[in-house]
């Protein structure tokens, strides 16, 4: 979490510390070191395990400054951590990627087959570990992971379409994107047994971080460099998942620029051309304003739950998504 307000509560080391152990613990198989080694892959490579540290935080939001969580808050946003990495073995083999997290993917060094049931045995861990903290944490679990599969088939349905319209990306990114980031800060209210009321403004902190966090991540996509992201700028429109600010670019007057570019699928070749029609097209500028509309509300939202520390510490991290772009737009 380097880099991030939350690093700054003073019980981040330590809350960094138990997630990790808690991770390794819970992929382990004693008597198979084969899937051991495969299910711990990417956990090993390293991460910014912002769902943990979000429940965490998000639980901390009722206790006195400074005070540790139980170690039920950390098993719950470990669980949601580990359907982000079971998601990320499933995604690389949609994707056929070859690097994750700077090693190489999983199913580039074990094969397609294995990256699969990698992930799935990860879900399925997930899947325990949000039985064993009650029938509303594992029903959240169950409901989120298939909110993650609809989204992705919203995506998928979309693919190579210069029509995508925004009432069809924003569905797709609370399902593939979001809901993971609400399932998380909802199991630190529920873990942590707040009020409905407070649980669900929790929620829709993270359902709206989320929605923010995907938004940026879409303009980082086509405004940084490839060095900057480590992986080639505009990889989305090279794949056909055409993002907020690419559709709003097609519905500009760099539109019929675009579209010809676009027209077959990106190559290589005419990767920067498109790149640069992106970024003098008013498609930055709008989805920016969605992405600091989203902020804001995800600001007043956890706000409203508590004045402690935590609460302005997750309200800062919401901020610091759009601090990231300034940096690069302003470079």
């Amino acid at each position: 979490m380097k880099g991030s307000p939350l690093a700054s509560l003073p019980t981040a080391t330590d809350d960094g510390a138990r997630i990790e152990s808690f991770l390794l613990d819970t992929v382990r198989i004693d008597d198979d070191a084969y899937l051991t080694e495969i299910a711990s892959h990417l956990i090993k490579a390293g991460g910014k395990r912002q769902r943990p540290f979000f429940t965490i935080t998000s639980a901390a939001t009722g206790l006195d400054d400074g005070a540790s969580v139980s170690d039920d808050v950390v098993r719950g946003g470990v669980a949601v951590e580990l359907v982000q990495v079971g998601s990320l073995y499933h995604d690389d083999v949609i994707d056929e990627a070859q690097i994750r997290r700077q090693v190489s993917s999983v199913n580039a060094r074990w094969g397609n087959l294995r990256a699969i049931l990698a992930g799935d045995y990860l879900l399925a861990k997930a899947s325990e570990i949000a039985a064993s903290l009650g029938t509303d944490v594992a029903g959240l679990l169950a409901s989120t992971i298939g909110e993650l599969c609809k989204g992705q088939v919203a995506e998928l349905q979309t693919m190579f379409n210069p029509d995508r319209t925004p009432e069809q990306y924003f569905p797709s990114i609370a399902g593939k994107t979001a809901s993971l980031f609400a399932a998380a800060t909802r199991i630190g209210g529920l873990v942590t047994e707040f009020s409905a009321d407070v649980t669900d403004q929790l929620t829709e902190f993270g359902r709206l971080y989320g929605m923010a966090f995907q938004v940026v991540d879409d303009i980082l996509d086509v405004i940084a460099t490839d060095e900057q992201l480590g992986k080639p700028a505009g990889k989305d429109m090279i794949e056909g998942v055409y993002s907020l600010p690419v559709i709003h670019a097609l519905r500009s007057d760099s539109g019929d620029r675009l579209r010809t570019l676009l027209d077959g699928g990106l190559t290589e070749e005419n990767r920067q051309a498109a790149l640069d029609t992106v970024r003098s097209s008013p498609g930055i500028d709008e989805a920016y304003t969605v992405a600091a509309d989203f902020v804001d509300q995800s600001r007043s939202a956890i706000l409203a739950v508590s004045d402690n520390k935590a609460a302005h510490a997750l309200a800062d991290t919401a901020s610091h998504l759009l601090a990231t772009v300034d940096a690069i737009r302003h470079a």
